[in-house]
């Protein structure tokens, strides 16, 4: 039996949608079954993938630098722990999970986009099997193979469990998943389907790079906004400040008013009590006078 011919074939199969696999696998067989009669029992006998399996097939088929980014992490924080270096552990677990929870949320959206939500469940699988392809090097090459047929899960020692994890063994050489791709067994039909979903992929990465860009922005112009109403709230309240301020400053400025009126009025009276004290003073002088001059008078007489 020709393994590379399964190797073809099978990601061939494991790349297409769960409801789909069946068919397909029934289809693969069919075209080999003449020809090499080992290879068709071969094929009949993959296994269908699991949900969470699909999804993280999916997610190695159209973000590939991204796990090979997940798979350079574990390395980092395998030769950290041969090192013993602790700040530096602490920072590559931080990145770990960044890296695990980013790519988790990406698969969701991918299978999403192929018309299947995924529950929460199955998220929990697709997580657990990043996380065991970051802790040991075999699962983090089993889940790059594109082939698993069920999730993977670390249990906290030893090596990951990978056994009838993958459709085929993984082998060295030229992935079988590129080869597929370039088949020369692609048609017409199945070339146009796949350029088209490769447009549409082009399309929804540029549509959400959008939508995170408008996020931003909608996120500053909030930002922005709540800052302008803070900013009108103190101006009211300076401005309800200011004003009681005024009001009790022309409530002085009233009273002030009023205080120096009745001042006016006072001094107006008293100056007019003083001007009649005067013209009595006079007058009584003048009476003391006449009369002073009336006794000088009669006095000289009398002499």
């Amino acid at each position: 039996m020709d393994d590379d011919a399964l190797d073809g074939i099978a990601e061939e199969l494991y790349g297409v949608p769960p409801e789909e696999f069946v068919a397909a696998r029934t289809a693969a067989r069919d075209r080999v079954k003449d020809g090499d009669k080992e290879l068709a029992k071969a094929v009949i006998a993959l296994p269908k993938p699991t949900t969470a399996a699909w999804v993280c097939n999916l997610l190695v088929r159209r973000r590939p630098e991204e796990v090979s980014q997940l798979r350079e992490v574990g390395e980092m924080l395998r030769q950290a722990q041969q090192a013993l270096s602790g700040p530096e552990l602490r920072k590559l677990g931080q990145q770990r999970n960044q890296v695990v929870a980013a790519l988790a949320r990406q698969a969701r959206g991918l299978a999403h986009a192929e018309g299947h939500d995924v529950s929460t469940a199955v998220a929990e699988q697709v997580e657990s099997t990043l996380r065991a392809a970051v802790v040991d090097p075999d699962a983090g090459e089993a889940l790059a193979a594109g082939r698993l047929t069920t999730a993977l899960t670390y249990s906290g020692l030893g090596p990951v469990d990978l056994s009838g994890a993958l459709a085929t063994p993984v082998r060295s050489g030229p992935a079988p998943r590129r080869q597929a791709e370039e088949a020369p067994t692609e048609d017409g039909a199945d070339r146009r389907r796949r350029e088209a979903e490769e447009r549409r992929q082009r399309e929804l990465d540029q549509a959400r790079r959008d939508a995170e860009e408008a996020t931003g922005v909608a996120r500053d112009a909030a930002a922005a906004a709540e800052a302008a109403e803070q900013e009108l709230a103190d101006a009211q309240q300076r401005r309800e400040d200011l004003r009681r301020r005024a009001d009790q400053l022309a409530g002085e400025l009233r009273r002030a008013e009023r205080e120096a009126a009745e001042a006016v009025s006072r001094a107006q009276q008293t100056e007019r009590r003083r001007d009649a004290a005067v013209r009595r003073s006079e007058t009584a002088a003048a009476i003391r006078d006449r009369s002073a001059a009336r006794v000088a008078e009669l006095e000289a007489g009398g002499r």
